[in-house]
């Protein structure tokens, strides 16, 4: 049974639209063996991910929840940013979608780390490379609306 939601690249790209969140977020890690004990105050809807990896646990969590449950005297917070949802429900098998996105970005010199959700893509970003990040989606929406298909090789 293929996974929901569009698969088409240029559907994809053509109904691309943004939401940037209001929230300034970052990425920390907890090693394994104090995973539980840290986690457990922490309410699950003010996650945003958490990621397990031979590592350790990455959380990305707004600041104020960091600062909150997780001091930074106590962890190791890096990459501030903003996220970035991408408004159009991407199947999780779509073929390209987030490559695309990812060169356009590279090719203007904007880190991306992009998350799919199971509706979503969410791009989190350099704080102070949102806007330019979504003009530079926006202008790519408006190549694929002008082009008759959209392929991974362009």
């Amino acid at each position: 049974m293929p996974a929901p939601g569009e698969h088409s690249l240029t559907t994809l790209l053509r109904s691309l639209k943004t939401t940037i969140s209001s929230q300034t977020f970052i990425f920390l890690t907890i090693p394994h063996a104090s995973f539980e004990k840290s986690i457990k105050e922490v309410p699950i809807s003010k996650i945003q991910m958490l990621f397990h990896e031979q590592e350790g646990t990455t959380l990305i969590l707004d600041t104020s929840t960091a600062n909150q449950y997780f001091p930074p005297d106590q962890y190791e917070y890096t990459f501030e940013c903003r996220m970035v949802t991408l408004d159009v429900h991407s199947s999780l098998e779509a073929v390209g979608f987030l490559k695309v996105i990812s060169e356009r970005l590279t090719r203007e010199g904007i880190t991306t780390n992009p998350v799919a959700g199971f509706y979503h893509d969410h791009l989190f970003l350099p704080v102070d490379k949102v806007d330019e990040a979504v003009r530079c989606l926006e202008e790519l929406r408006e190549e694929a609306l002008k082009a008759e298909t959209w392929s991974t090789c362009r």
